[in-house]
């Protein structure tokens, strides 16, 4: 039976199956059958920001839902594209659902979904990726590659920006995997000492990752001695922790840069602060602004050297978890919003 996960857009806690109809291909169309999807609190963040970044529109639902994008893989299971067979796997952006239906334009690398009422979003996400039969390294790319690639970004607009004179770079929700991924690439790079930010319960995660110079807890951060001038990198969204910041070093602070919310139910927004303005940092235009500077490969070849040193270390911190079904995928959607999912953890699920 087709289904699509349906999360209510005023309250995310609310959620519900409700049951999918798969019509006929159009000539050109493609209908993929979701295989598997990680849950991360970056799908959370698509959540909380779905209307302001317009992540609701890729996958539209019932009025007053959406479908809660997630990066997976997917089988084709029927087709009326003349270059796209039955049995191909691809990589990339679904929805919390069992199918897909999507308008392929062949790309070097896989296809593009050409679908009228996805061509005003971010191109980046939708383009999917050809890949070979399952193997044991999906997970792991489905739990970490999008964020990752986030990290590589802000990683390389910092390294462009000579870190902004940076002393310190500090960056919130140190154990969420975004933050985990560019704290590996600073401290690779050495010079400005990488700071973590977290809650007490995860200190010794984050400390035994080895990836950040100094770890201090939210409670600790006004008087913990910290080398200025700071760059701050928030992946929290928590109005709290940015004022926080800004006030403890104002002018000290030589940038401000918004990523994330993964504290989704703290309040937004903390209103005139001292020091720079906080900066939103939205990936895709980084990705179409370096594919451009570096021309055809340059950015695959680039992110992926990286990516490829990342997910070799990664099996020594994150532990795979594994779940199919809809029990199994409501729970661990509620277990990732409400912070349940512990930050060793990585949740896949299967339809």
């Amino acid at each position: 039976m087709a289904w699509d996960f349906l999360v209510a857009k005023t309250d995310l806690r609310q959620t519900q199956f409700q049951p999918a109809t798969l019509p006929d291909l159009a000539e050109g169309e493609v209908r993929l059958a979701v295989d598997s999807f990680a849950l991360t609190a970056n799908n959370i963040t698509y959540a909380v920001f779905g209307e302001a970044m317009r992540y609701w529109d890729f996958f539209p639902a019932a009025e007053g839902f959406g479908r809660v994008p997630v990066w997976g893989f997917a089988t084709v299971e029927a087709s009326s594209h003349p270059d796209i067979a039955v049995g191909q796997r691809f990589y990339g952006y679904y929805p919390m659902s069992t199918h897909l239906t999507v308008q392929p334009r062949k790309t070097r690398g896989g296809f593009a979904d050409a679908a009228p009422h996805r061509q005003h979003l971010a191109a980046v996400y939708n383009q999917y990726t050809a890949v070979d039969a399952e193997d044991a390294t999906e997970a792991l790319r489905s739990l970490l590659q999008p964020l990752f690639i986030t990290g590589f970004l802000i990683d390389d607009f910092l390294d462009e920006h000579a870190m902004f004179g940076a002393g310190s770079i500090i960056l919130s929700s140190a154990s969420s995997k975004t933050a985990i991924g560019l704290a590996f690439l600073l401290k690779q790079r050495g010079g400005a000492k990488v700071v973590g930010l977290t809650s007490a319960r995860n200190v010794a995660f984050v400390e035994a990752l080895g990836f950040y110079d100094q770890v201090v807890t939210y409670d600790d951060f006004p008087t913990a001695p910290i080398a200025t001038p700071a760059v701050f990198v928030d992946f929290a969204g928590d109005a709290g922790v940015l004022g926080a910041v800004h006030r403890r070093f104002g002018e000290d602070l030589a940038y401000s840069c918004l990523v994330g919310g993964t504290h989704w139910e703290a309040q937004r927004g903390a209103g005139d602060l001292p020091g720079p303005k906080p900066i939103l940092f939205f990936a895709p235009d980084r990705v179409k602004k370096r594919q451009e500077d570096w021309g055809p490969g340059g950015f695959e070849s680039r992110y992926g050297a990286a990516w490829s040193a990342f997910v070799a270390d990664a099996g020594r911190w994150l532990k795979v978890e594994t779940g199919q079904g809809q029990d199994a995928i409501a729970a661990t959607y509620l277990a990732v919003l409400e912070g349940r999912a512990g930050p060793e953890t990585g949740c896949v699920v299967r339809p």
